[in-house]
């Protein structure tokens, strides 16, 4: 080994699920997610786009496959383009829910899904800690990757890409467009003192970019007006350092009944996404 190639190992850094060099590298293939790495400070996560689930626990499912992805966010993944740092979840959120407390992160209870039935009966123990066990992996693994980051770039932006049903009661219902929006942005844990202008800019580019011919309706904290678990956790953390924004998709992208696509209106949103990314860019990174 050449003095030069012996500096260069010892640069290189293992701990835990990265390779800290130069560039952060993933240490290992993970089956639980899906995470590209690239340089720079924006992350765009969809981490209930999954649809796996353990065939253990696929045991004791009282609803069919449709119902159960009628219920999941599909599709947000292909969003996540948009990151230099993308992160998508390939368990389903009924396996593991990485958007909820770790307490409820699976739960036999319908109080905690909108009243319907997933289980049929309560879940073993074992199941639970299965559960848990990845919940657990996950928290440390965006740990470790956002202070990684945010020793490369003095802030950061994450996306956290979701998805909402808004034909609930039936294929040919639909809920009040007053209540839901085509585009719903929650920033209810952001610190609108620092990145206040930034979530305004990013608000006018998506509006100002058509989706099937029309101006989107563009509105913040209307259906989630709580926010979730994963960008509290994000703010508690790291408090200003980080700006999160939690984006809904009203499923008008798609048939939530049928699964089908609408392939003009994705690329159309996609193209409103990158804009208003584009718009904010300037406030992140080193």
């Amino acid at each position: 080994m050449t003095p030069s190639t012996a500096a260069a190992g010892a640069r290189v850094r293992q701990s835990g699920f990265f390779l800290h060099d130069t560039r952060l590298v993933a240490a290992s293939p993970c089956d639980e997610w899906d995470l590209v790495i690239g340089d720079g400070p924006v992350v765009a996560a969809a981490i209930h786009d999954g649809h796996a689930m353990r065939p253990s626990l696929q045991r004791h499912l009282a609803i069919d496959t449709a119902s159960r992805r009628r219920d999941e966010d599909p599709l947000t993944g292909l969003f996540t383009g948009v990151g230099d740092v993308r992160l998508r979840a390939r368990r389903s959120r009924f396996e593991v829910d990485l958007n909820r407390p770790r307490e409820t992160a699976l739960s036999s209870n319908p109080e905690d899904t909108w009243g319907i039935r997933f289980w049929r009966d309560d879940l073993p123990h074992e199941e639970l800690q299965a559960s848990l066990a990845v919940h657990d992996r996950f928290y440390a693994m965006v740990t470790e990757l956002f202070d990684a980051l945010l020793d490369r770039h003095r802030s950061l932006l994450v996306i956290d890409l979701h998805s909402y049903n808004h034909r609930r009661d039936g294929p040919d219902s639909c809920a009040p467009a007053d209540g839901n929006p085509d585009i719903d942005l929650g920033v209810t844990t952001l610190d609108r003192a620092r990145w206040g202008d930034a979530v305004h800019a990013f608000a006018e580019a998506m509006r100002s970019a058509p989706v099937a011919g029309g101006a989107p309706d563009v509105r913040e904290n209307v259906r989630y007006p709580g926010g979730g678990h994963f960008p509290e956790w994000i703010h508690a953390r790291y408090g200003s350092r980080i700006c999160t924004i939690s984006i809904e998709y009203k499923k008008n992208f798609m048939d939530e009944w049928t699964g089908h696509a609408d392939i003009a209106r994705l690329y159309d949103l996609q193209a409103g996404l990158e804009r208003a990314v584009a718009a904010v860019r300037p406030e992140f990174g080193r």
